[in-house]
């Protein structure tokens, strides 16, 4: 069983990471990662989001629609569920940091559209996870969003700095940059 949840960690976070392999979660990814202080607070955001999200719709589909079978508005229900949480995560944010609130600005409402968040919810279908797989398989999926922030966030400051060519200024280095680190990430495909 420990086997089972090391390989879901490790498959979530590096092997099929969301925005990196999978390519879901682009636009907070491309759109925060500008600086390094605001890719914290939006990844400590789309954790809180994505775990919760999972779980809660997990529940929702295994204590709601499947016993009653209603399976078909999943899509729905999800999407209700997501938008939920994210405007909960929105006014405990305003209330506890101002300051990150106003940071994000229009990207706190993007996590409602955030489809590594929905990715979540629906490999987690899928892949006919127990709840315990669901918890881990979720926080998991959050971490490695956090890491390729974090990371790629890191990089774009430090090519702030850098004597970049006009031309590839701005957009253009931050998508050569995401496509180099993916490709770092398509290293650790053996590992699960």
């Amino acid at each position: 069983m420990t086997g089972d949840y090391l390989t879901i960690v490790i498959g979530a976070m590096l092997v099929n990471n969301l925005v990196l392999v999978q390519f879901l979660g682009i636009c907070p990814f491309l759109g925060v990662s500008s600086r390094l202080s605001t890719a914290v607070g939006m990844s400590a955001a789309v954790m809180f989001v994505m775990t919760i999200a999972g779980i809660s719709t997990y529940l929702i589909r295994h204590f709601l629609l499947l016993p009653f079978g209603i399976e078909f508005l999943q899509t729905v229900s999800f999407i209700l569920v997501i938008a939920s949480l994210v405007q909960l995560v929105e006014i405990v944010m305003k209330k506890v940091s101002p300051p990150l609130h106003q940071a994000l600005g229009v990207f706190l409402p993007l996590i409602t559209t955030n489809c590594a968040i929905m990715g979540v919810a629906l490999l987690i279908v899928q892949h006919e996870y127990s709840l315990g797989e669901t918890i881990i398989f979720a926080i998991a999926s959050a971490v490695g969003f956090t890491i390729a922030l974090i990371a790629f966030a890191g990089i774009r400051e430090r090519l702030a700095l850098m004597p970049v060519p006009k031309a590839m200024q701005g957009g253009p280095i931050a998508l050569v940059t995401a496509g180099l680190l993916a490709l770092a990430f398509m290293g650790f495909q053996g590992l699960a």
